[in-house]
């Protein structure tokens, strides 16, 4: 029975339109709030025949699957901005992809577009942007004072696409070397993609929240080069394993800390 009551709630929950740009705390009640949690508690331990462990798993479980709403915050709070790239598009001119720029995408620069429209709103903050992103805001916009966060070229042309940790690793690099030192980094990034983009710079060691008024970008490039970003039920497995992969590492690592 608990099970049923559970799918009933979460499709409903589901159903629910969200609101891009909302907190976690804002989304709560359209996914069912304390109530689904109850359930999904109540579900998990009559499935696990294990109490203790349902309350444990379950929050877990609710993060990663039903919030994807990153936490918020005014403008006047941040520091930078950085910006995280979403798909691309195969080369144009064809050639050997693993030597060859994918291009930017129509995605990227719907990121870009983001991007300028919170610095008119904030004038003269750092801009670190994926480099997909940085290409649009140079070519669409003139915007020259940015920092690109490239892919690796080896010595013999060979492309390494960085994913979101190795941007947000460049990031904090760069970052370590301003003037008044980290500083708080307001985020960019593609609606599903946004909530990973705020937990990946914080877990280098960076304040990080999105811009609280903007909504992201959300439409998926059908031509996408990577497969993932095509279509949105494809991306959330994706992120969600992404998410899970992150969140193993550090719950074993607060059980077990000395391994």
């Amino acid at each position: 029975m608990q099970r049923r009551e559970f799918a009933a709630a979460l499709t409903a929950a589901m159903a629910a339109p969200a609101v891009l740009g909302a907190t976690p705390a804002q989304a709560s009640p359209q996914r069912g709030g304390q109530g689904l949690s109850r359930q999904l508690v109540a579900a998990l331990a009559a499935e696990l025949d294990d109490r203790a462990t349902a309350k444990t798993v379950a929050p877990l479980i609710e993060d990663v699957g039903l919030d994807w709403h990153p936490e918020t915050a005014p403008l006047k709070k941040f520091d930078f901005i950085v910006a995280y790239g979403f798909g691309n598009r195969p080369p144009a001119g064809g050639g050997d992809p693993t030597k060859v720029l994918y291009e930017p995408g129509p995605v990227n620069e719907e990121l870009a577009d983001t991007v300028a429209r919170v610095r008119a709103a904030r004038r003269g903050l750092p801009v670190y942007a994926q480099w997909e992103i940085a290409r649009w805001l140079e070519s669409k916009y003139g915007m020259t004072d940015v920092t690109s966060i490239e892919p690796v070229i080896a010595a013999d042309g060979t492309i390494t696409y960085l994913s979101t940790d190795g941007v947000a690793a460049q990031v904090v690099e760069h970052r370590e070397q301003a003037p008044g030192g980290v500083g708080t980094a307001c985020v960019v990034g593609f609606r599903d993609h946004h909530k990973r983009c705020v937990q990946t710079t914080r877990d280098r060691a960076m304040q990080a929240y999105a811009p609280a008024g903007f909504a992201m970008p959300h439409t998926y490039d059908l031509e996408s080069g990577q497969a993932w970003t095509r279509r949105r039920d494809l991306y959330l497995v994706h992120d969600m394993l992404a998410q899970w992969t992150v969140l193993r590492a550090k719950v074993i690592a607060e059980a077990y800390p000395n391994g």
